[in-house]
């Protein structure tokens, strides 16, 4: 028997979004089509411009696209109000950026708490830094730990709340390489343990090798869309 394919947790179709700057229009999506299925990991490969960072933040619902539809588990995001969309991005999404918007004056146990307070079913701060390697870091304040260590922060507090996909922007960007694969390790233990949609937006291509699928854009528009037939442990990557 053939299993079926695993759900639809985004659905984007004909996405369009247009910045005015000054009496310049910028078109930075074109047009893009893209299923993200529960469970994948996928990487958004890209130079900068082409689009990547502006389709993860209207698929996480911090922006709205010009036209087009975007749907997250067949509710219509493009039609929410912007308190649905607080609604959804606090209880749906985690959010991993380039630099970790860690608090400095609280631990990295408070720094998690802050988004456990209001979740609807989170686990504990203490649970959510465990899986990312950070047990022993409890109560050390940001200046007291690494970046890569404070990168790891900042995913235990985007994954504390238990959501259905994890968006993660550049999240190696300021790092080395070294430290860079354990932040990478702690996003793919999340995938797999957890069974959360990620999606890894990079211009890094190596990073694609850990990916369930790689898509690749190019001037706002999907230029590639493919499956890792291998996907890699990312302690295996090289670059």
């Amino acid at each position: 028997m053939t299993e079926s394919p695993p759900a639809v947790v985004f659905s984007a179709r004909g996405v369009v979004k247009r910045y005015r700057v000054g009496e310049v229009t910028i078109e930075a999506l074109r047009g893009v089509d893209l299923d993200l299925h529960r469970g994948e990991l996928a990487v958004l490969l890209g130079p900068s411009g082409s689009g990547k960072s502006t389709l993860l933040n209207i698929l996480g619902g911090l922006d709205r696209a010009t036209s087009g539809t975007v749907e997250h588990a067949g509710r219509d995001l493009s039609r929410a109000t912007e308190r649905e969309l607080t609604e959804f991005r606090r209880h749906h999404v985690g959010f991993v950026f380039q630099f970790y918007n860690l608090i400095s004056s609280l631990t990295a146990r408070e720094n998690v708490a802050i988004v456990t307070d209001i979740a609807r079913d989170p686990m504990a701060p203490e649970e959510a830094l465990e899986r990312v390697g950070m047990a022993d870091r409890l109560d050390h304040f940001p200046a007291q730990l690494s970046g890569g260590e404070q990168q790891r922060v900042a995913i235990a507090r985007a994954i504390a709340k238990r959501p259905t996909v994890l968006l993660c922007d550049e999240p190696t960007g300021a790092l080395d390489s070294t430290t860079g694969i354990r932040v990478l390790e702690a996003i793919e233990a999340t995938n797999r343990d957890l069974g959360t949609t990620t999606a890894v937006i990079t211009h890094n291509a190596v990073i694609g090798e850990m990916a369930d699928r790689v898509v690749r854009l190019h001037d706002g528009q999907i230029a590639e869309s493919r499956a890792n037939p291998r996907r890699r442990d990312p302690a295996e990557l090289v670059w």
